[in-house]
């Protein structure tokens, strides 16, 4: 074990081995082929955290909230129209208290058939969390998905992509096939505890393919790219990732995406994609089933 305050340079190996080797990344689960004989996956995911972003940091003013508001009330219903015209399926990873607060939304995100994904309680930093509290809020609230939509969740993005060196274990004890907030690869791969397989597919997410860092809530004193010039870096990454025959995923909230001239941008996106001969759009499920059940024997990356 690592004493807390001793400086990196003063570790040992076995210290430093022992913190990379918590949860690492093992075997690239990259198909010779995609279903379809397509050329390249496609996997669109949405985060729904509508007033639970600023209530997880204990902020209650109401400017705040009307943030969250919007994603359900504008944002939500803009990304689904999007997806319905390119017939794009999507995972929306929800907080359990995001389902309570707008259950007309997520009834209009089951009855378009998407995947419904785990992505904690009220949107808790799982870091700042102890060991048991982040447990007992993961089972609460893989419970409290399954009351809500009638199914159980398969697949985890941690809220913050906050994953701690307890989530994997978790992970496991929940039975969940796939995690999707780690970012190792721009492929598929299977998660390790301490060097050992899990069994565990990540789908790898990365900020440059997410809106949040682009379009900040909070603009003041931070560098806000237009949305054509990140329309331009995800057209960008969905080419290599179609010439590399591999894998694309993008992340979106509805309060950062739903405004106008960005939800634009998703729809050029789609179109963008759409354009391509051979592309499977799947849900994150999808992918980490295929994956696995399609796995070779790749050198580890």
């Amino acid at each position: 074990m690592l004493n807390p305050g001793s400086s990196p340079w003063g570790w040992s190996e076995s210290q430093w081995r022992s913190v990379v080797d918590e949860t690492n990344a093992g075997i690239r689960l990259a198909p010779e082929s995609w279903p379809q004989n397509a050329s390249v996956a496609v996997a669109i995911s949405v985060d729904v955290d509508n007033e639970t972003l600023p209530l997880s940091r204990g902020e209650t003013g109401p400017g705040l909230l009307s943030q969250g508001q919007y994603g359900a009330r504008v944002g939500l219903p803009r990304v689904l129209e999007t997806l319905r015209r390119h017939s794009a399926p999507a995972t929306f990873f929800y907080p359990v208290v995001s389902t309570a607060l707008d259950p007309a939304g997520l009834a209009a995100v089951r009855a378009d058939g998407h995947e419904i994904g785990l992505h904690g309680w009220i949107h808790e930093k799982c870091g700042e969390l102890t060991a048991d509290q982040e447990r007992e809020l993961a089972l609460r609230s893989a419970d409290g998905l399954q009351a809500a939509t009638g199914v159980r969740p398969v697949g985890l993005r941690t809220p913050y992509w906050d994953f701690t060196v307890h989530t994997l274990p978790i992970i496991r004890e929940l039975g969940l096939e796939y995690d999707s907030s780690l970012m190792a690869d721009d492929q598929p791969y299977e998660l390790l505890h301490r060097g050992e397989a899990t069994g565990v597919t990540e789908i790898p997410v990365s900020w440059i393919r997410d809106d949040a860092p682009y379009f900040p809530d909070d603009a003041l004193g931070k560098q806000v790219l237009a949305p054509r010039e990140v329309l331009r870096i995800w057209q960008d990454e969905f080419d290599a990732a179609y010439a590399e025959g591999g894998l694309f995923t993008l992340a979106l909230h509805p309060h950062i995406i739903g405004h106008r001239s960005r939800v634009k941008v998703l729809d050029e996106l789609l179109a963008h994609i759409a354009a391509h001969a051979g592309v499977w759009w799947a849900t994150h499920a999808e992918i980490a089933r295929h994956a696995a059940a399609h796995r070779t024997p790749a050198v580890k990356k």
